[in-house]
């Protein structure tokens, strides 16, 4: 199928690169895959990149290896990626929060911090649990709770985003106009 061309952001100008940032659960590879369909740009999910490149899902990676070589190489695949003019990339909800990252996606592109209540991610990640290994265990007010806590360290980064967006409604259509509407 072709990418709808229609899309007001395409055919007034180029949006170069927009780095879609949150917590776990946020929305970020839905919308991203959404927004590049209706933008007519190439999606990035530096999570699926990142397994393909490693042979591993991230969770044995974390198991293999520790947290702190995960984020060196997730850091270091953020940096070394040759990315296309336009597209929208999708990245791991701890990227932001290490090394220089932020400011690294805030240098060579716009980016997108969708933005969750701890409930309501508490209640979308309650389900997916398996796959997230600094999940398990956690359920009900002990799992919203630690989602508290971590966005508590992570807001200082997410906050220094090009666009700070409510995720609860927000869909391919207002993440677009949201970005035009900033580069007019």
């Amino acid at each position: 199928m072709l990418p709808d061309t229609s899309s007001t952001a395409q055919t007034e100008q180029n949006i170069g690169l927009i780095f879609l940032v949150g917590f776990m659960g946020c929305g970020k590879t839905t919308l991203g895959k959404k927004l590049a369909n209706r933008l007519g740009y190439p999606f990035i999910d530096l999570d699926h990149v990142f397994e393909a490149q490693e042979g591993m899902t991230i969770a044995e990676y974390f198991t293999q290896n520790g947290e702190a070589k995960f984020r060196e190489e997730e850091s270091d695949l953020l940096k070394r990626t040759d990315y296309p003019a336009n597209a929208i990339i999708s990245t791991g909800g701890g990227l932001p929060c290490f090394f220089d990252n932020m400011d690294w996606m805030n240098t060579h592109g716009k980016t997108f911090y969708v933005k969750l209540s701890p409930k309501t991610l508490a209640d979308r990640l309650d389900n997916g649990k398996t796959t997230r290994p600094v999940l398990q265990g956690k359920h009900g007010d002990e799992l919203v709770a630690f989602i508290e806590e971590r966005l508590a360290q992570r807001e200082p980064f997410y906050g220094k985003a090009t666009f700070v967006v409510e995720g609860l409604n927000l869909n391919s259509e207002k993440a677009e106009q949201i970005i035009v509407d900033y580069l007019k």
